[in-house]
């Protein structure tokens, strides 16, 4: 009933909560093997191979249409992440962030053919504020257009009004949506048909007289695993020496004075928070942002009781997978997987936001009252002194 085509898919995160919500992912797409590998052994059908290719091969994108069954005009949604590289505000910020050189194009051009009823990009929050030209040993003088920050995301939405598509953006928090982790995700939904379309509102809060609509922890998500983790990398015997020394929640501001400056190493002098170095995390807490390896240094993510990283059958909770959906690859390729997902639990929101819209359902008509609705005289009454 609401069939959707999926670009740069990955493990499913996205795509299994939008299932979830009602939606029916008729195709998938990705260029890793291993993601590939990963919807096969889910008896997924996908499409494996580099969007540029497929696109140059296929501009018809018959290579879509037809899998899937559907006619140009007929998908429901066409949804995903192009990979965010390209407008990434860390390191040495070099080069050009310019989107129309990037794999930003292949979705703008997929969904100039398909015509999908909506659209849903899903990309780094610093996508918001990149330039396309990053001022890297630049002298003074007024900036030009492309040095400003926000540029990148200036030619995106330009590019997505030229389709002649309605948008609403902004970052997302999967906290919010019952997800137990913080992840920021900024969101873009685009509507063909000019239809009311909205950012899911939040379902979970920090604080609520409800537990139900509290922010899911770690501890409602792993706990259970303890004593099953079942595959995890290994931190280095150097680095387990000093998490030892770190409490639930804590990280290296824990550690003796007198082992801090050997500990961190370079980088002890580079300032800033590093709250993720020799980070142990807190079952009561929802997990931080889950990255592609569990052991690197600035990134550690500690069990909260037990001297070892989280596992990958951890880290598919926390992004909320299915127990029984199959990762497929080396250690290093199901930690990657895992963590570049979409949780699923947003992919839920965003689907249940889609599915009101289109059914005209996600607005309750206010009672009118000479002429003014209450709600509107309510929100007249508060901006009164």
């Amino acid at each position: 009933m609401y069939p959707v085509i999926s670009l740069f898919s990955g493990a499913m995160g996205l795509d299994l909560g939008l299932e979830q919500a009602g939606l029916d992912i008729k195709i998938s797409q990705d260029i890793d093997q291993w993601c590939a590998r990963t919807m096969a052994a889910n008896n997924r059908q996908f499409v494996h191979g580099d969007i540029r290719q497929l696109v140059a091969n296929d501009p018809n994108c018959s290579f879509l249409l037809d899998p899937s069954g559907l006619k140009v005009g007929e998908a429901f949604a066409v949804v995903g992440g192009p990979p965010c590289q390209p407008f990434s505000t860390a390191g040495k910020r070099m080069g050009t962030n310019d989107p129309r050189g990037s794999l930003f194009m292949e979705f703008i051009h997929v969904i100039s053919i398909v015509r999908p009823r909506f659209f849903v990009m899903e990309n780094v929050k610093g996508l918001l504020s990149a330039a396309i030209n990053q001022l890297v040993g630049r002298g003074d003088g007024p900036l030009e257009p492309a040095e400003i920050a926000g540029s990148v995301f200036e030619v995106i939405k330009q590019e997505f009004s030229r389709l002649g598509y309605k948008l609403v953006y902004g970052v997302l928090d999967a906290a919010h949506y019952g997800v137990p982790q913080f992840r920021e995700r900024l969101i873009i939904v685009g509507s063909r048909d000019n239809e009311n379309v909205f950012l899911p509102l939040p379902t979970h809060f920090q604080t609520h007289q409800n537990s139900s609509y509290r922010w899911r922890t770690l501890r409602d998500a792993i706990e259970d695993l303890e004593a099953d983790p079942g595959l995890y990398a290994t931190f280095s015997p150097e680095r387990l020496s000093y998490l030892r020394d770190i409490p639930m929640g804590g990280n290296w501001r824990n550690l003796p004075s007198e082992v801090v400056r050997t500990a961190m190493g370079g980088a002890f002098q580079s300032g800033g928070g590093n709250a993720g170095f020799y980070r142990r995390l807190d079952y009561d807490q929802p997990s931080p942002t889950l990255v592609t390896s569990p052991v690197q240094k600035a990134t550690m993510l500690c069990h909260p009781t037990q001297d070892r990283a989280l596992s990958v059958k951890e880290y598919a909770r926390i992004q909320q997978f299915p127990d029984n959906w199959r990762i497929e690859g080396r250690l290093t390729d199901c930690y990657r997987q895992i963590g570049n997902a979409v949780p699923t639990g947003l992919g839920i929101a965003i689907g249940q936001m889609l599915i009101a819209v289109a059914n005209n359902k996600a607005v309750i008509k206010t009672r009118r009252t000479r002429g003014t609705s209450v709600h509107e005289q309510l929100l007249n009454r508060s901006e009164k002194p």
